[in-house]
């Protein structure tokens, strides 16, 4: 017994001598070990926060790709269109562009030919304005039911009452109405290229008196000693002159009443357009469509 205790201490003795070696070279090695598994940890964690950024990053690029991808299928979609366009524009360029050309000349003459109407339109206006002023200058102040002077559309008219003109169912002119046409023939010796009609009106009466036959003779025969007397005693130029009679057939008023018809009755001196000026002034200005 004596003998397994001292065995037993010498074995505990021993053990403790190569385990306190050991023990230091292991611990040695434990904190070593523990130093790396740190170090390990770290780099770990540091390893998991990059991963967790390099994920971020990826799923960001792949969100980006596929815009990416979008915006190329709608630029090859918009490449397409625009190359349909070009190729029906490059048809278009090479067997209408002539075709075009002529069409914008075509414009540009219209609206030449507009411009130069417009301009002429507006001197013919301002002609007018002035003749009719001239007119009622030289006439003076007679009283309006007796001649009235007025511009509608691009034509002057004017009106001379059968009062002043001639007597009841007569067609020859008074003296007093001579004095009137010549203050007319004179404004009108001004426009030598100037064309006027002079025109009958009668009521809706029937005439027959003599040699006339109804109020289409009375009327063309009052124009008549109208013209007349504007040829011989005013010296116009009887190549301007036309003389027309229209009856009881353009009333100003209906026929209804003694003073109607004595408003009716008139004769009208109308200065004319200048078609002719334009008619050549087309002339230039031919257009082909």
């Amino acid at each position: 017994m004596k003998t397994k205790i001292i065995i037993f201490l010498l074995t505990i003795s021993l053990f403790s001598c190569v385990s306190s070696k050991k023990f230091k070279t292991l611990n040695g090695k434990y904190t070593e070990l523990n130093s790396s598994f740190i170090y390990l940890q770290k780099e770990l964690r540091g390893c998991s926060g990059e991963k967790n950024d390099l994920k971020f990053t990826n799923d960001k690029l792949s969100d980006d790709i596929i815009g990416l991808n979008k915006q190329i299928d709608y630029l090859k979609e918009n490449n397409n269109q625009t190359l349909k366009q070009l190729q029906q524009l490059s048809v278009i360029s090479t067997q209408q562009a002539e075709s075009i050309k002529k069409s914008l000349d075509n414009i540009g003459g219209k609206d030449n030919y507009i411009q130069t109407l417009q301009q002429q339109m507006a001197r013919k206006d301002s002609i007018n304005l002035t003749l009719v002023m001239n007119l009622k200058g030289v006439i003076g102040n007679l009283n309006d039911t007796d001649i009235n002077i007025k511009v509608e559309g691009s034509v002057v008219y004017i009106d001379i009452s059968d009062k002043l003109l001639f007597k009841t169912g007569k067609y020859s002119v008074t003296e007093e109405a001579k004095d009137v046409l010549g203050k007319v023939a004179l404004v009108l010796k001004n426009q030598p290229n100037v064309d006027f009609m002079v025109e009958g009106h009668t009521d809706n009466i029937q005439y027959n008196n003599g040699m006339l036959m109804d109020n289409w003779d009375l009327s063309v025969k009052r124009a008549t000693s109208v013209v007349r007397i504007l040829q011989y005693q005013y010296g116009l130029n009887p190549a301007n002159m036309i003389a027309a009679g229209r009856s009881e057939y353009k009333p100003l008023l209906p026929n209804i009443s003694d003073e109607n018809r004595g408003v009716n009755r008139r004769t009208r001196i109308i200065i004319l357009p200048q078609l002719d000026q334009f008619f050549k002034l087309l002339e230039p200005q031919k257009i082909k469509n």
